[in-house]
Order: structure tokens, then C-alpha cells, then sequence
């Protein structure tokens, strides 16, 4: 494969992004070869990656929020590819980019490409795979019930705000969690399966998770008696956690689960998460705080 040359799997919303566009002519005139194409529909970045794959491009970036960034990590993990990934964060709450410290401003991530790829692990839940975070409970409703026009109107905060106005319907979920030399059981506000440390907009579920150590961190708040301050410890990310590192986890509920899985919705009465190590060579800054091995 060229050492030079890309493909930019950009999410069809950000077509007419300027700072985008000026970030592309600025990486082609490094030398790169970098070709854009566009998604339209479901399924189009998992076609896409392998269009490119196929193609001989040696790097492929994604391009948009939370969602397409799992998209085409999902699709080259899947490939078992030596290509690599960077990461173009566009969306509202750029949670793994943000926690994995690759800037926000179009023309500082591409200038990743010049970056040295590292091996990072994937999360994997039955015939799916994700970057970021598997979430549950209030936590991952929060997520799905926060509406596209209120983040556009003020941004990441959007979650906050739907949290809030969303307390009375504060619903506590029952579940038994099951791994290696780990046992829990008992109902829980939130849930996070991370390979990163945040989700939701900024909810660090995970806040010591690495994204390379071959391990899922699990973050679990209880259901305690007083709702409000335990709201307000899940919105701050801080206090009452119960915390564990595993390979792999099974997670059960009689009730049934929902699951976000970096923005995508998954229900089942069982789920069994691993983490798939060194899945994906993913360009991230040399000091990136989700690298056990920085530089």
C-alpha cells in the first residue's frame, strides 16, 4: 500500500464544512493523496471502508460524530486490516476523541496523519464492536432521549440539560454483572463498559481506562436511596462508583438491558462484552492519556 495515500469517509452533514475543506487542500499539499467520499445512509461507511481497503489506501480517516467514527473503526476492525485510522471528530460530544486528546479543529487532526499509528483495542458485544463505550441505565437515556435540534442550539451541554429536565423519570435498572474474579449484583443508575472514559457529552463513566491495555474498564453507580445527589454525582463523574479492569464481562437482567453503544441502541436480557486487543492501529497524539505507552 502507499505510505501516502488516504481516503476520508466524511459524514454526508458536513459536506459544506469549510474548515474541512481548507484542512483537505492544506494535507494535499503536504504530498498526501487524499481522496473524500461521502456517507448518505446506514451502511454507507462499512462499504466505503472496504471500497477503500480493497483499493489500497494505507490510511482512512473518519469524519463526523461518535457514530461514524464507530462505524469505521467497526468496519476495520472487522477487516483485520493494516491500514490506519484517524480520527476527525465533527459531532456534538466527541467523547473518545476529546478523552484521547486529538484536537477538534479539522486542520490540527488531520495533521495526525503525519503521526506514527499505534495499536488500540476495540470493545466487542456479540456481532458488534465499538471504540469508545458501551453505557446503560440513566446514562445512555439520557444520550438517546437528547434531541439533534437542542445540540445544535447549545452544543454538549444539551445532555446536562435533558438529564435535568428528565430527573423525574429517574428509573433505577437491575442487573448482575459477572467476570473474571469479579461479581456484582444490585441496581444501578449508570453503567460504562469503556475502552475510553467518557460518554453522553462529557459523563466520565471510565476515567482511568486505557485504550490499549487489552482490558474493558467497568464503571457501575449504584442506585442509592437519595435520587437527586446521585444525579448529581453521575453528571459531575465523580464519587460512589463501583470500578473494575477485565477482559470481559457478562451483564444480565430480567428486565432487560438497554444498551448505547457509542450512540447506538442495543437491547437483550444478556450481553457479553471482551475487549479485542490491539484490534486497530489508530493515529492519537504522542501524550494521549488513553495510551498506557505514551509517545
Amino acid at each position: 500500500m502507499g505510505e501516502r495515500k488516504a481516503m476520508l469517509v466524511l459524514h454526508g452533514k458536513q459536506a459544506l464544512n469549510e474548515d474541512v475543506r481548507a484542512a483537505v487542500t492544506a494535507v494535499r499539499e503536504r504530498g498526501w493523496h487524499l481522496d473524500v467520499r461521502l456517507t448518505w445512509e446506514a451502511g454507507d461507511a462499512q462499504r466505503l471502508v472496504g471500497e477503500a481497503l480493497q483499493a489500497g489506501y494505507s490510511h482512512i480517516v473518519a469524519g463526523g460524530g461518535d457514530g461514524t467514527l464507530r462505524d469505521v473503526a467497526e468496519a476495520m476492525g472487522f477487516a483485520r486490516t493494516e491500514a490506519s485510522l484517524v480520527l476527525l471528530p465533527l459531532g456534538t460530544a466527541n467523547d473518545f476523541a476529546k478523552a484521547a486528546g486529538v484536537p477538534l479543529e479539522p486542520a490540527e487532526a488531520l495533521a495526525l496523519l503525519d503521526q506514527p499509528p499505534c495499536p488500540i483495542d476495540l470493545g466487542r458485544v456479540g456481532d458488534q464492536l465499538f471504540l469508545n463505550m458501551a453505557t446503560g441505565g440513566f446514562g445512555s437515556q439520557v444520550t438517546a432521549n437528547t434531541s439533534e435540534d437542542l445540540k445544535k442550539v447549545i452544543g454538549a451541554a444539551a445532555y446536562l440539560f435533558t438529564g435535568l429536565s428528565r430527573f423525574s423519570e429517574l428509573q433505577a435498572a437491575s442487573v448482575e454483572l459477572q467476570g473474571p474474579d469479579f461479581h456484582w449484583q444490585g441496581d444501578l443508575l449508570a453503567l460504562g463498559i469503556g475502552n475510553g472514559r467518557q460518554a453522553g457529552g462529557g459523563h466520565v463513566l471510565c476515567p482511568e481506562a486505557l485504550a490499549d491495555d487489552g482490558l474493558l474498564d467497568i464503571g457501575i453507580l449504584p442506585a442509592p436511596q437519595e435520587m437527586v445527589g446521585a444525579l448529581r454525582d453521575l453528571l459531575a463523574g465523580e464519587g460512589l462508583f463501583v470500578r473494575a479492569r477485565l477482559p470481559w464481562v457478562e451483564i444480565k437482567s430480567s428486565q432487560g438491558l438497554d444498551i448505547n453503544l457509542d450512540g447506538e441502541p442495543l437491547q437483550a436480557d444478556s450481553l457479553r462484552f471482551e475487549a479485542m486487543p490491539a484490534a486497530l492501529r489508530v493515529h492519537l497524539p504522542a501524550h494521549s492519556a488513553l495510551l498506557s505507552r505514551p509517545g
